[in-house]
């Protein structure tokens, strides 16, 4: 069943249809919103039809299917690229599709695991280290808002910080981030998170879930100033989750020993690897 009017493919779609084409079928069954959910569509001569106002022809079909690094929104008047550029940060940001969820990509960089893992999983292995999440929560990093999504679960009331506007204009178009805007348990702000989290009294959250960029893109992120604000808004007896990177590479597993010095410096306590979610938890 459908909670979306938006249609959203990818290639992974096409590729369904070409092949039931190619058998002779003139009806199938189609995600119209990334894997979320199908409904039954009916083929012809001429194209595809998805829904009474709703059809493709095989030309866009074709065109969908060539591009297998994006997500396309598709409306009566045009098929439109599920993409942003942010004047202020430079970045391109792209959603993009896996046999899962899909994730987005940050001037070509994916900010979900995508191998031996898919971006639905991966969120789930990051919040069931702080299993079980309850009362306040903090989301340094909304992304596509898998991470808040999947707290608001179980916890009273999340709070999510996110850089880049252009970030949440993907986001507003991908069918599996639409709880994000939806659901009043999700509080959400705009900015550095190396600035936001200033504003917050101390001991305001039971529960930190820290999903930074790639140390190269946000270095300020890892530094034990902003670890010391950590643990200042985490209340007694908080957890933290930070993921890192994959602790079996040899940059991961640097960054990582880095992690645990300065979590450890700034007084967090039982900081203890998670490789399993690509990252560590730490008490206060």
């Amino acid at each position: 069943m459908r909670h979306w009017d938006e249609i959203v493919l990818s290639h992974l779609q096409m590729k369904e249809l070409l092949a039931a084409q190619k058998r002779g079928e003139t009806d199938a069954t189609l995600s119209l919103d990334l894997n979320l959910s199908t409904v039954p569509v009916t083929l012809d001569a001429e194209g595809v039809q998805l829904q009474p106002a709703e059809r493709l022809t095989w030309e866009d079909v074709a065109f969908i299917n060539e591009d297998e690094n994006s997500c396309f929104h598709l409306t009566p008047e045009s098929i439109n690229k599920i993409q942003a550029f942010s004047p202020e940060t430079n970045r391109l940001y792209t959603l993009y599709p896996t046999a899962s969820a899909p994730t987005m990509l940050i001037s070509g960089i994916p900010m979900h695991r995508i191998k031996e893992s898919d971006p639905h999983r991966d969120t789930l292995a990051k919040v069931q280290t702080l299993r079980p999440l309850t009362g306040q929560v903090l989301d340094t990093a909304t992304g596509l808002g898998y991470t808040a999504i999947e707290a608001a679960k179980t916890a009273a009331h999340v709070v999510t910080l996110e850089l880049d506007p252009a970030g949440l204009e993907v986001a507003r178009r991908n069918p599996w981030s639409q709880a994000l805007f939806g659901n009043p348990k999700i509080e959400q702000r705009i900015g550095d998170s190396g600035e936001l989290i200033c504003d917050f009294a101390d001991s305001s959250f039971d529960a930190i879930l820290h999903d930074p960029p790639m140390f190269g893109l946000a270095g300020h992120l890892y530094s034990a100033d902003f670890y010391r604000e950590l643990y200042r808004v985490l209340k007694p007896r908080g957890r933290l989750f930070h993921y890192i990177a994959n602790p079996d590479s040899k940059q991961g597993a640097t960054i990582t020993r880095g992690v645990i010095q300065r979590l450890t410096a700034v007084g967090f306590t039982k900081v203890t690897r998670r490789p399993e979610a690509f990252g560590v938890v730490a008490a206060k």
